[in-house]
């Protein structure tokens, strides 16, 4: 079969630059109108928005998620390292401007556990190297007299200064504001990726490595709150190993343990866990969630309040929570530079799930989403927030599945959620003074649900793949056990090298013939496959490129058993025996053979073939190593007199051996060399005296 390629017209990549760069710099008020209309896509959707078809959804979502919100806000706010109110404050301003610039219409962005278990770590570090106390309930103070200078610089980074200054507001102060730096260099992040294009970036955190890192920060986060649900005052633990080093504290300090906790936190927690696993199993029947954490909420502050367990008990309450706004603030330019490397991961991991989430949305109620917006959008509810004293956000799971349950048609839904996030914040915050922190780990550590019922899954995980199922391991234990950000790393990387060592080490097979078909399988793999006569078939299922040019050989050399450099040195070897007895005039060989039987004796008996067919349908691609791998089987083979037939070649490959000169100068060969068949390689082998 001969088949011709297409001549392709030469494309000029400058012109085609320069003519991209003339339209993107040019502006006419068309353009600048779709500009500002793809940026903002709310300018596109919310005129055809049909109110009597979507308002009621849209109001009973927004008014459950907000509802949902209140409490999660407070109570992330432990993980975060913050006071309840800048939660709050997250909590409204990314669901405005998601609102404003999102084009998903059921996700739900705001606070989120991961994230915040990030920024709390960050804000801990920087607090503890600052010389503040991270004990939740030590008296306020800015450090000690060794540590005065310190402090004294990093109130001086908010203009403050010691003399008349309230110690609280410089340790709160100082928290809040690290907080709002990451914030900020994270959202610049997400904006400066989306200027240059690089959302491909999150193609390298596979599900796996997801799965396996937000496991672990599960792990990380239940960890951290089980002191509240105790009761026990122990430090915050830092640094690599944080998870095992608070386990050993927690034991350490057993004995102290707060009765009046430890019974709150098995009431709520009993609670929770029964209504949600009610919840699952009638979903179908409620229209819209139990708001279980609410009223867990609101029971446990009355009871708090009128018990007076803080004064009696001492246990752990959350304190004043201020009404309305702080006025807004530009975060601190010498805190940037400290966190900027932590705000990197930090703005991957937000961008992730918010885009996945999106497109998984998207494509279950058949529309489309723009994931470099997205990421516009995410990096701005990042960057605004942040001058508001709110902390990074992302798009969460559990809330996005609530709103799509409970009616949710667009992002309308998000401005009923911020209104009610809005009314706690103006009248309502005072009311929870008296709430328990126990209460809220409880809230915390049931939410986990999910993530931890992953461990479940890793037998069914095992069965479908097992490297995957190892990054998943990996990327969870790094992340527990060391910190997140080493796992997040660790987990990409990790998985990159199986992907290498997959290439490098592929499967490789011989094939045999099915029966009366000109079909070719795996003779491994199958049974009643015929072997071809004087022909052997290699198969090799990768690329072929300088990491596993070795590999390519010594399987090929192995399957076939037939080194041609062994066998070639083997036969001049004997070849120069016999020429040497020869000499001296013994027309016996070294074998005791004639001279005339010395031909059958240089032809090897274990040569049970005369053409290698390679099978090229696996080969995706060769580089420059690639190409000379097979230019030198070509010529070790011939030197054997065993033909080489190339078979199922991709057009790339191809070119590549045009290019590295495989067929000569003026391909000549070509039609004896490359065959678009298995069975046509065949057949010529067989053709051939």
């Amino acid at each position: 079969i001969i088949m011709e390629r297409k001549t392709h017209v030469k494309i000029n990549r400058k012109e085609i630059m320069l003519a991209k760069l003339r339209k993107s710099c040019s502006c006419t008020p068309q353009k600048l109108k779709n500009f500002v209309m793809d940026f903002f896509p709310v300018l596109r959707w919310l005129p055809k928005y049909r109110c009597k078809e979507y308002i009621w959804g849209d109001i009973m979502s927004g008014l459950v998620i907000g509802i949902i919100l209140v409490p999660q806000a407070i109570a992330y706010s432990l993980l975060a390292g913050l006071k309840p109110i800048y939660s709050l404050y997250t909590s409204f301003f990314a669901n405005i401007i998601y609102f404003l610039m999102g084009t998903s219409r059921h996700v739900s962005v705001g606070i989120f556990s991961l994230i915040s278990l990030m920024v709390g770590q960050v804000v801990d570090r920087e607090l503890l190297l600052a010389g503040f106390d991270l004990n939740d309930d030590a008296p306020p103070a800015l450090g000690d007299g060794s540590l005065q200078n310190d402090s004294l610089s990093n109130t001086t980074a908010f203009n403050l200064t010691i003399a008349g200054i309230n110690a609280e507001c410089g340790k709160e102060c100082y928290a809040i504001g690290i907080a709002t730096a990451l914030t900020f260099v994270a959202g610049v992040y997400q904006v400066l990726m989306g200027i240059f294009r690089l959302g491909f970036v999150s193609m390298y955190l596979s599900e796996s490595v997801l799965d396996g890192f937000a496991t672990g920060a599960s792990l990380t986060i239940l960890t951290a709150q089980v002191k509240y649900l105790i009761g026990i005052k122990i430090p915050r633990s830092q640094g690599h190993g944080m998870l095992v080093i608070t386990w050993i504290n927690i034991f350490r300090n057993i004995s102290q343990a707060n009765l009046c906790d430890v019974i709150t936190s098995a009431i709520c927690i009993v609670v929770l866990v029964t209504a949600k696993e009610l919840g699952d199993r009638y979903k179908h029947k409620l229209k819209f969630p139990l708001p279980t954490e609410l009223v867990v909420i609101v029971v446990a502050t009355l009871v708090s309040h009128y018990g007076k367990l803080n004064e009696v008990y001492a246990s752990s309450v959350s304190g004043a929570i201020p009404t309305g706004f702080i006025p807004p603030e530009v975060p601190q330019f010498n805190l940037m530079l400290r966190v900027a490397v932590d705000a990197l991961p930090l703005a991957l991991v937000s961008f992730v799930f918010t885009v996945s989430l999106s497109e998984m949305f998207a494509k279950k109620y058949a529309y489309t989403i723009r994931a470099n917006q997205e990421m516009f959008a995410v990096g701005f509810c990042n960057i605004i927030p942040s001058f508001f004293h709110s902390f990074a956000t992302s798009a969460a799971l559990a809330k996005t599945l609530v709103k799509t349950s409970t009616g949710c048609q667009t992002q309308v839904s998000g401005v009923i959620s911020a209104m009610v996030v809005l009314l706690v914040l103006l009248f309502l915050a005072p009311l929870f003074y008296s709430l328990q922190k126990c209460v809220l780990a409880c809230i915390i550590i049931v939410s986990l649900r999910g993530a931890l019922r992953k461990f479940r899954d890793v037998p069914a995980r095992y069965h479908v793949n097992k490297v995957d199922t190892f990054v998943w391991v990996i990327t969870m234990s790094a992340s527990a056990l060391v910190s997140t950000e080493i796992g997040l790393l660790v987990g990409i990387v990790f998985s990159m090298l199986c992907i290498v060592v997959r290439t490098q080490r592929p499967r490789t097979a011989l094939l045999g013939q099915i029966q009366d078909t000109g079909f070719y399988e795996d003779d491994s793999e199958y049974e009643n496959l015929s072997t071809v006569p004087k022909v052997k078939i290699f198969r090799f299922e990768a690329p072929l490129y300088y990491a596993n040019k070795n590999y390519f050989l010594k399987s090929l050399y192995r399957l076939t058993n037939l080194d041609p450099n062994l066998e070639a040195a083997r036969r001049k070897k004997y070849e120069k025996k016999e020429k040497q007895h020869l000499q001296k005039g013994n027309h016996r060989t070294a074998n005791g053979l004639g001279i005339g039987e010395t031909t059958l004796q240089l032809v090897p008996k274990q040569i049970d073939f005369q053409a290698l067919v390679v099978d090229c349908s696996s080969i995706s691609f060769l580089d420059t190593t690639g190409v000379n791998t097979l230019k030198e089987i070509l010529k070790d083979y011939k030197n054997l007199n065993i033909s080489v037939l190339l078979a199922c070649c991709n057009p790339s490959v191809i070119d590549s051996l045009k290019r590295g000169g495989y067929f000569g100068r003026d391909f000549g060969s070509m039609q004896e060399m490359l065959f678009y068949s298995i069975h046509n390689a065949v057949l010529f082998a067989k053709d051939q005296k």
